[in-house]
């Protein structure tokens, strides 16, 4: 196991199509001229990740009227991600990652610590990509809770907005 290659600020993002929920494909490149938040999360229906899907769902309007699109990017395949958007009533585009290799290109997969033990799989990961498809922002091992307020902070938009409807659901 190694230390996987991560993405700087400056780097052209990887192209990708990867299937969403429903198994259509969905490229990077559909988005030039846009901002696309691109994370990456271990697993869905997850705790972590639900409460992460959650958060991004109840900021989409807030972001796609700063110019951000979302992707949440995980190796769920593409039922389970169905399954996820209609449990939890998510907004944001799912996409499906089996052979992990958008999300090693990423550098969101490699060795991690987990309970303590080096183990290797999904890092909680997000790469914000700007209209000329190149990285403008990149945080690896980021926290489930609070990601997407922190984020915004980051990328200096406003957060503030109407009460969210999974407040106090995890």
């Amino acid at each position: 196991m190694s230390e996987p290659t991560r993405l700087v600020p400056g780097d052209t993002a990887p192209e990708f199509t990867l299937p969403d929920d429903t198994g259509t494909p969905v490229a990077l490149s559909d988005y030039l001229g846009r901002k696309v938040i691109v994370y990456f999360y271990p697993a869905a229906m997850t705790p972590g990740c639900t409460k992460q899907a959650c958060d991004f769902s109840d900021s989409l309007e807030a972001l796609r009227s700063a110019g951000y699109d979302v992707l949440g990017i995980s190796p769920d395949a593409p039922e389970k991600l169905g399954k996820f958007r209609e449990r939890d009533g998510l907004t944001i585009t799912l996409l499906s990652d089996p052979d992990k290799q958008v999300l090693r290109d990423y550098g969101a997969y490699g060795e991690k610590k987990l309970y303590g033990k080096v183990v290797e799989g999904v890092i909680r990961s997000t790469v914000v990509v700007d209209e000329d498809g190149k990285v403008f922002l990149a945080q690896y091992n980021v926290k489930a809770t609070g990601h997407v307020a922190k984020l915004q902070r980051d990328l200096e938009l406003n957060s503030a907005g109407p009460e969210s409807p999974h407040a106090g659901k995890n």
